[in-house]
């Protein structure tokens, strides 16, 4: 398998060398030690500082999308109302996962290199009642941040909806507050700004998130209600992953070792840095504004001499992994992703070094 000497994609971005250590160790098992369900506790804690939360942490076993489904299927039955605040691929994604079990969703969308209306959302809102909202902080395709969460959070309280919002590839990176925010369930992978595998999903789950998934009581493989009394009950639905949760305890507390403040301001001057050098370059953002894009990844559209198989091949022939993109912004727009340990100045100024090179 080919390896990068420099890794800019949006994930699952570059593990240091200190949490890769995690996975190199042997542990008893995680049903039963106390040990065990110490960490769990200790990284639940963490979590909480990361997010400004007092809302409970579950920390489950798989990639994001795990929980994604979790929160849809734990709050909705069939015939009940989502609304999917989208203004992009992830945003639209909600209401096509809760359509597949017989929800009744909407979408309220906008365009892709724009972030949503709040007063377009509330008439929306007002309009149609639904039982949950959701919304995407960081849509990594359109490299876009919804700076305006907390008054989309106001919304859903006000309509007396549930507020879902996936903060996968932003939390760590960009300014977030969960409580401020209204946030019902947030929901974090590993792979993103935590620089770790793809193997742990955090969720943040506020009490009247609990009250509506104990009755709706969904009992499959990804439920919530399970992990509910973890770590207290020292029990588990299934067997853990200690080596991620070590990784886990690891990453987070090199973010705080670091600061949560100082580790978001190194996200924003490694995002300045690259989306004005490649302006120099003469690359074309792809949101509207610079003030909606995000500090964990840049959206560039693809120099128009190249197709992107020319353009990505021509990077990695020089050492250079960035990453490429979906559905309609397939063959259109490229990514720089530098959220965690890839939030480095000097990891992206040499990455955008080659890129000048390979466009002039």
């Amino acid at each position: 398998m080919q390896e990068y000497k420099i890794g800019l994609v949006p994930g699952p971005v570059s593990i240091p060398e200190n949490i890769r250590k995690a996975w190199s160790k042997d542990y008893a098992s995680s049903d039963l030690e106390h040990e065990f369900f110490a960490l769990y506790r200790e990284n639940q804690n963490l979590t909480q500082r990361l997010l400004h939360t007092r809302n409970t942490i579950t920390i489950t076993s798989g990639e994001a999308m795990s929980i994604l489904w979790a929160a849809l299927k734990c709050t909705l039955r069939p015939g009940e109302k989502l609304l999917a605040v989208s203004s992009g691929l992830f945003g639209e994604g909600f209401a096509d996962m809760a359509k597949s079990f017989g929800v009744n969703a909407e979408v309220c969308g906008f365009e892709y290199d724009s972030i949503p209306d709040s007063q377009k959302v509330y008439e929306h809102a007002k309009r149609f009642s639904p039982k949950v909202i959701t919304a995407v902080h960081c849509e990594t395709p359109s490299g876009t941040l919804t700076t305006n969460l907390a008054e989309l959070g106001k919304i859903a309280h006000e309509v007396n909806a549930l507020f879902i919002v996936d903060f996968v590839s932003s939390a760590g990176g960009a300014s977030l507050n969960v409580d401020e925010c209204n946030i019902d369930i947030g929901l974090l992978g590993s792979q993103k700004v935590l620089s770790m595998t793809p193997t742990l999903s955090l969720s943040s789950i506020s009490p009247r998130a609990w009250e509506v998934i104990q009755d709706v009581n969904y009992s499959g493989y990804e439920a919530y209600m399970s992990w509910r009394e973890v770590p207290d009950r020292e029990y588990m639905p299934y067997t853990h992953d200690w080596q991620s949760m070590k990784a886990l305890n690891i990453s987070l507390n090199n973010i705080m070792l670091e600061g949560v403040e100082k580790a978001i301001a190194r996200h924003e001057e490694a995002a300045k840095l690259c989306r004005t050098l490649g302006l120099d370059m003469g690359l074309k953002l792809f949101p509207k504004s610079e003030a909606i894009c995000s500090p964990t990844v840049s959206a560039f559209y693809i120099p128009e001499r190249f197709t992107w198989p020319e353009f990505n091949s021509a990077l990695r022939d020089r050492g250079l992994a960035i990453g490429g993109n979906y559905g309609s912004l397939s063959g259109k727009v490229f990514r720089v992703g530098h959220m965690g340990s890839q939030a480095d100045i000097n990891l992206v100024r040499e990455g955008m070094r080659i890129i000048k090179q390979v466009i002039s």
